[in-house]
């Protein structure tokens, strides 16, 4: 078993690193996050460059990176750092290197930072299958020893700073064919690396572990922590889900990868990648990076110690079983089903007809992404609520598969029994809040919904389920209850909430299904705007579905049905938990690229968005080629000026298609290969 990879798994405390300076600002140690972001621009074209660089910085970017594809452009670095100082600008400057060792050995005259991506730089990747034998193997490490130690003595003399970024699906032949394409695979390529820096003592290393999917992503950046902590390494990490895509999607996918890490206190420079112009990038990282810096205070409140290491490998993603319950065999929840999506409806419960209306045509416009439980609150229960909950559940009968009603802390099984409950309402849920002195109760409460054939959902606080509630269940052997949880008046730590009762239930034998509510309580501060608002949400539901954990989920900060129903989807697919429509895997352009890569990205949306569980690459040149699309099903790369190559997984399938025609050829491919269905029509 490897060491622990963060401080705790319950609180939110920053991972102990060393201080990489860069230029006039550190990484690393006690310094704030930083942000970085990447130009767009031809390297060449020195004016636009300069601009962009400077347009960055203008909106808060701390670090900014531009890319250096030959020694022409690594030369171009020299007079565009010269323009941004004089223009009285001292962000700090990286190249990004890939293939070619000189222009690393001519780039890092200019800059401050140089980035060297382990699968690309003078190592073998040809995606053959070789066995490499341990002398073999040996002999290449020798020779990238000898490839890598030139450019590791130059950036120790002139002071300057590396990352050691590894990319999921960019890794060398070598590494494959020794560790597969996994996350494993990618800690061991960086590790190789800094070996050979730390044989000529160099040490100003920020390392990094990007893939397009967060459940890789997390589990490489979790590996890294660990297998750096057995060797005695406190290297800075650079945080980022790579190929995000676009919009909103790519801000939850961003968010789920990247906040998840910041929980656990993993993270110290945060670059969020969208196909956008970048300084849309910057504000984005930027809430993130305020947000961990709010979850590490060691200030305040004092914060509590919760138990949840024992259920979780945080190192390979297993889905947590729970038995499955079906609800009037509409909806099941836990078991093999895919996590369901609830809403919390926030009109009066006398306000039925409006609630049906809205229900109704939500589920007309989007039936790719149906809502399939409705959560109405109730202080108090009296007749006229009662007539007005039955009026709602008639209803909505033929349109929702689960009604789910939130019962006030007042409401006991008195209030209960003396109203006249419906016959076979298996599709009706009670849902009630259990604090410490309420066990006994629950119990009771659980007994008597089941006698009414309700399933009943406990939103429980972390201690009261661990200390009490959990073995009551186990020794009552009581079925069709779910979990939800609330933190206690003394946790920051949302996710760990919900760590410590999944690991209280495994611990008393109890496998039900597990609820994520995303409320105001769940959240690390309330603000008004949606962004804000999707981001807590990602970094809530999205880092449990990671962890495994979830069968369902609801977004109840968001008061708009349409709005808090399509961004549980969001989360969802982002998490790869439920793929309800195409998956995009998009570069955010370089200098590199070949074509407009937000113009391009839309037109392939456009006629592609209704593929179902097929995930497209658009990548805007061979960098970010095979390698980086890793588990797409087909890509669209940029391999000349006008030209295309068409992909099939990492094979090429066409060569220089015209730009003009590439798009219907990808169509030609997706249907010859069984994935195409003809677009709905309105």
């Amino acid at each position: 078993m490897l060491v622990p990879y963060c401080v705790s798994r319950s609180i939110a405390r920053r991972r102990p690193s060393r201080v990489v300076p860069v230029g006039s600002i550190g990484i690393g140690g006690d310094n704030p996050i930083r942000i970085q972001s990447m130009t767009t621009t031809q390297t060449l074209d020195i004016a636009a460059t300069v601009r962009q660089t400077i347009a960055l910085a203008e909106v808060g970017c701390d670090i900014v990176r531009i890319t250096a594809p030959n020694k022409a452009a690594a030369e171009a670095l020299g007079e565009i750092s010269r323009q941004v100082r004089a223009a009285g600008f001292d962000v700090p400057l990286v190249a990004d290197i890939h293939f070619l060792p000189q222009a690393a050995m001519e780039a890092v005259k200019h800059v401050e930072k140089v980035r060297i991506n382990p699968g690309n730089y003078a190592d073998k990747k040809k995606f053959k299958i070789v066995e490499y034998t341990d002398q073999a193997y040996n002999e290449e490490l020798e020779r990238l020893h000898a490839a890598f130690s030139p450019i590791v003595l130059r950036c120790k003399e002139l002071g300057r700073a590396m990352r050691i970024g590894t990319n999921h699906g960019s890794l060398s032949d070598r590494i494959m064919n020794r560790y597969g394409d996994s996350p494993l695979g990618m800690v061991e390529s960086a590790l190789e690396f800094i070996r050979i820096a730390e044989d000529h003592g160099y040490r100003d290393i920020v390392l990094s572990m990007k893939a397009s999917n967060p459940k890789v992503m997390i589990a490489a950046y979790r590996l890294a922590a660990a297998r750096m902590a057995e060797e005695g390494m406190e290297y800075p990490l650079h945080l980022g889900v790579t190929e995000a895509g676009d919009g909103e999607d790519a801000r939850v996918k961003s968010a789920i990868g990247i906040g998840s890490l910041l929980y656990d206190g993993l993270g110290d420079t945060i670059r969020v990648s969208l196909t956008e112009d970048p300084i849309y990038e910057v504000p984005v990282a930027r809430d993130l990076a305020n947000k961990a810096q709010f979850l590490w205070r060691t200030d305040g409140d004092p914060v509590k110690e919760l138990k949840c290491d024992g259920l979780i490998d945080p190192f390979s993603y297993e889905r947590r079983f729970a038995k499955p319950i079906t609800l009037g065999n509409r909806l099941t929840v836990g078991g093999e089903a895919l996590p369901s999506v609830w809403v919390k409806s926030h009109e009066s419960v006398a306000n039925f007809g409006a609630i049906i209306q809205s229900v109704c045509a939500y589920q007309m416009r989007c039936r790719d992404a149906p809502l399939e439980g409705l959560i109405v609150s109730v202080e108090h229960l009296d007749e006229g609520c009662f007539a007005d909950l039955k009026s709602l559940y008639e209803g909505l009968d033929t349109v929702l598969p689960v009604l789910a009603v939130e019962l006030g802390e007042s409401i006991d099984i008195a209030d209960l029994e003396v109203l006249d409950w419906p016959k076979g309402i298996a599709r009706w849920v009670w849902i009630q809040r259990i604090g410490k002195e309420d066990t006994l109760y629950a119990i009771e409460l659980l007994r008597f919904a089941q006698c009414k054939g309700v399933l009943l959902v406990l939103d429980v606080e972390p201690d009261t389920f661990a200390e009490g509630l959990a073995g009551l269940l186990a020794e009552a052997q009581l079925k069709d209850v779910m979990l939800a949880v609330h933190p206690g008046a003394d946790t920051h730590h949302p996710l760990a909430a919900y760590r410590q009762v999944a690991e209280a239930a495994r611990a008393s034998g109890i496998e039900v299904p597990l609820w994520i509510r995303n409320t105001e309580e769940n959240t690390i501060d309330s603000q008004a705007s949606f962004g804000d608002r999707l981001m807590e949400a990602s970094m809530l539901s999205g880092g449990l579905l990671c962890d495994g954990l979830g069968d369902g989920i609801s977004i109840e900060t968001e008061p708009l049905l349409d709005k808090a129903t399509l961004l549980a989807y969001a989360i969802l697919q982002g998490a790869r938990a439920r793929i309800s429509r195409t998956e995009f895997v998009a570069c955010p352009s370089c200098g590199r690229t070949l074509f407009d890569l937000q113009e391009v990205t839309q037109k392939i949306r456009s006629r592609t968005n209704h593929l179902k569980g097929v995930t497209i690459a658009i990548m805007g040149c061979i960098v970010n080629g095979p390698g980086e699309m890793a588990d797409a099903d087909f890509g669209y790369v940029g391999g000349a000026p006008g030209r295309i190559n068409l992909y099939v997984g990492k094979e090429c399938v066409k060569y220089n298609v015209p730009a003009a025609e590439a798009l219907d050829r990808l169509v030609d491919i997706i249907r010859e290969h069984g994935k195409w269905i003809d677009p709905p029509v309105d």
